[in-house]
């Protein structure tokens, strides 16, 4: 099956593809990356580019697009570009040049869904991650839902076709849904996702209301330090993937791909490595049986790599919630 077509329609009438290239990377990696894998993730296939002002390669991800447009590899309708609005631009008046500056480093006249990264609000100003002098991220009083009104005047505005968030609990999802004078829902909630975290309760919270729920470190997580607990067991090692792996002669991370496909979410495959890359393409080639997939669902244990321990104290913490 032609990847290019496997889209999935969200809530406003547009299609994002159900595959997509996560550009996360660490800091010190994060531009080179970005400019020797973003155009071969597109020469590969790739047509759904997923970004973020935090990840602080945006420019270079631009290049990249810029270079496949230029060659003829694409159109800039056929690729699907993501960007996510950080934590401390959640000011309404912030909003808007926020997503102006991203634009600009992507070198586009809009992105195809913009998201708001966290709920916290964190204090505006350079610094990603403002904190006090014991350590601990200073928050903001903001309230998320006048910054989602923001996010709809984007949408208006043609700067972004379609909007939603990221890292949000139901309680938070819902205080958007039940906001006075609401004019477009979220179309997404990008959150982790895997076998170990399967997110069963918020997938479906999420399909109930037409929000297609998108999953990042959907192959467990590379262990960055800092973010990610080393001592959570590795995804891809499980013996339970590993033998539908081989039943199916591909890979345990073709298999957490795929899982995800046919449970109806959309997933980010991030890759810093070019066989890996292309490896990602073969999840449009196979299929998992009932009995897989209900294997696989049995191994969720609720391990969550990415617990964002710099934001535990905030108001807006969206993890003590079940889900």
């Amino acid at each position: 099956m032609d990847p290019k077509s496997q889209r999935v329609k969200l809530n406003d009438g547009h299609f994002i593809p159900v595959l997509g290239f996560g550009t996360y990377a660490p800091q010190e990696v994060a531009k080179r990356d970005a400019l020797e894998f973003t155009p071969f993730a597109i020469e590969v296939g790739f047509r759904h580019i997923d970004c973020a002002h935090a990840y602080q390669n945006e420019e270079q991800i631009g290049q990249a697009i810029r270079s496949k447009m230029a060659d003829g590899t694409v159109k800039r309708e056929d690729i699907f570009c993501t960007s996510k609005l950080w934590c401390t631009s959640f000011r309404p008046e912030l909003v808007r040049p926020a997503l102006e500056k991203s634009l600009k480093s992507l070198q586009l006249d809009y992105v195809d869904l913009y998201i708001m990264h966290y709920p916290l609000a964190l204090k505006p100003g350079e610094e990603l991650y403002p904190k006090d002098e014991n350590g601990k991220l200073i928050a903001d009083s903001v309230d998320f839902c006048l910054t989602w009104e923001a996010l709809e005047k984007c949408k208006d505005a043609g700067l972004a076709k379609s909007i939603g968030v990221s890292n949000f609990n139901h309680k938070q999802l819902e205080k958007i849904l039940n906001k006075p004078g609401l004019k477009y829902k979220p179309v997404c909630n990008q959150v982790e996702c895997h076998p170990y975290l399967n997110q069963r309760k918020l997938l479906d919270f999420c399909k109930s209301h037409d929000i297609v729920l998108v999953a990042y470190s959907a192959l467990g997580s590379q262990r960055v330090k800092g973010w990610v607990n080393p001592n959570h067991p590795v995804l891809l090692e499980d013996p339970v993937l590993s033998a539908i792996a081989q039943k199916h002669k591909k890979t345990a991370a073709l298999v957490a791909l795929r899982y995800q496909i046919q449970r109806g979410v959309v997933v980010l495959a991030k890759g810093n490595n070019k066989e890996w890359i292309k490896e990602n393409m073969q999840v449009f080639d196979f299929e998992l049986t009932p009995e897989d997939m209900k294997a696989i669902d049995g191994l969720n244990r609720n391990i969550r790599y990415c617990d964002f321990h710099p934001g535990v104290g905030h108001p807006e913490f969206p993890f003590s919630e079940e889900y």
